[in-house]
């Protein structure tokens, strides 16, 4: 494999910006781009200094100087493109949801094996050193046994009745929105932490607005899910895209026997570990942290914040590494996409049927396999 991969981008929104800019963090080529149309697609090259602009993205996955797809695009190009780009023998970096239903999501990863290509998708909130520190210590078991967890992504950028955006629609961004686009966030980061599954749950989704500028709305502003882990633990979650004055607000409380831990994406660079004497606040430093995870993805000294860009510089560099064929504990892979798209399906279907619902297990290759080029 080379030492310096050449990445090719689909989509010109503001994900393929953050896109963009860990590729160029990650020392790799930043090489091509391919949009909906050429003029979005001139803004993003011209910004990056990009040198190949693609008439389609069906060019650029069938280019052969191109090594790395990134899927930027609305959610029901996704497969299409993914199911593409592994025929072409490209490693592929895809938004997530990965499809707009789970036919589709079994659609790549049948692709993806049958061609070996490496799949990585950005569930970047793994990536502070915070979150890192927060599993190893409940990994650890210093929580005691987790009987609880519970929190909410709160966001307010479609609380206008005129806010509109492509993904509002049920057949671009799929049938689920909220959940979809923010809630599989705070799902995968709390299995990611705690090392439990939800493995039942019953959800209710509901609309802020019946019509947005004349359009009937078919996708939730708010799902409430309760569910319950396969370890015994039961948890509740609260998703908006309609909640005033929450910009971005992904909040995950997990409850032990021993201990509590509260991340606040807001606020990254702290930890807060509950007690029953008193409280503590663990901040991030390679000075303060006692995770080797979060002391290496620590790039600044205490008191100089990290953010978001910072954590998908990491999830980028780390996906890559895989790509390359070294293996970076941590990434998440084409096994987390399906298991997104199975949790989307449970919520759908449980707001539905006003019933509980399991969510199943994937069965199939392990994520080594995903990610290994």
């Amino acid at each position: 494999m080379k030492a310096k991969l050449k990445a090719g981008i689909i989509g010109a929104g503001f994900i393929a910006n953050v896109h963009a800019r860990a590729i160029r963090n990650s020392g790799h080529e930043l090489y091509a781009i391919a949009s909906s149309t050429p003029e979005s697609a001139k803004v993003i090259a011209e910004k990056f200094n990009i040198t190949k602009l693609f008439d389609s993205w069906q060019d650029l996955v069938r280019s052969s100087e191109i090594d790395v797809i990134h899927i930027c695009t609305p959610n029901e190009l996704h497969a299409e493109i993914a199911i593409a780009a592994a025929k072409a023998n490209k490693q592929i970096v895809c938004e997530k949801p990965i499809s707009v239903n789970t036919a589709d999501a079994s659609a790549i990863e049948e692709a993806v094996l049958n061609n070996g290509v490496g799949f990585a998708v950005p569930f970047a909130y793994r990536f502070y050193p915070i979150v890192r520190e927060m599993r190893a210590k409940l990994l650890n078991g210093e929580a005691g046994p987790v009987h609880l967890m519970h929190g909410n992504y709160l966001q307010d950028w479609l609380a206008e009745p005129t806010s509109d955006n492509w993904r509002v629609n049920a057949v671009t961004g799929g049938k689920s929105r909220a959940f979809a686009d923010v809630g599989t966030h705070w799902c995968d980061l709390m299995e990611f932490v705690t090392g439990d599954r939800i493995s039942r749950l019953i959800a209710n989704t509901s609309k802020a607005y019946q019509e947005r500028n004349g359009i009937k709305v078919l996708t939730e502003d708010i799902a409430n899910i309760i569910f319950e882990t396969a370890g015994g633990a039961s948890g509740t979650l609260t998703v908006s895209q309609v909640s005033l004055g929450r910009k971005n607000q992904l909040l995950l409380e997990v409850d032990g026997s021993m201990a509590s831990y509260t991340f606040n994406q807001e606020t990254p660079d702290t930890l807060l570990i509950g007690g029953r004497a008193s409280n503590q606040i663990i901040t991030r430093g390679n000075d303060t942290l006692t995770s080797a995870d979060g002391k290496r993805l620590s790039h600044l000294p205490s008191g100089h914040p990290q953010g978001y860009q910072d954590a998908f510089n990491d999830f980028i560099a780390d996906a890559y590494q895989g790509f390359q064929g070294n293996l970076v504990e941590g990434v998440p892979g084409l096994q987390d996409g399906l298991r997104s798209a199975a949790l989307i399906e449970a919520v759908l279907l449980s707001a539905e049927s006003q019933s509980w619902v399991s969510v199943p297990e994937a069965q199939s290759a392990s994520q080594t396999k995903m990610l290994a080029s």
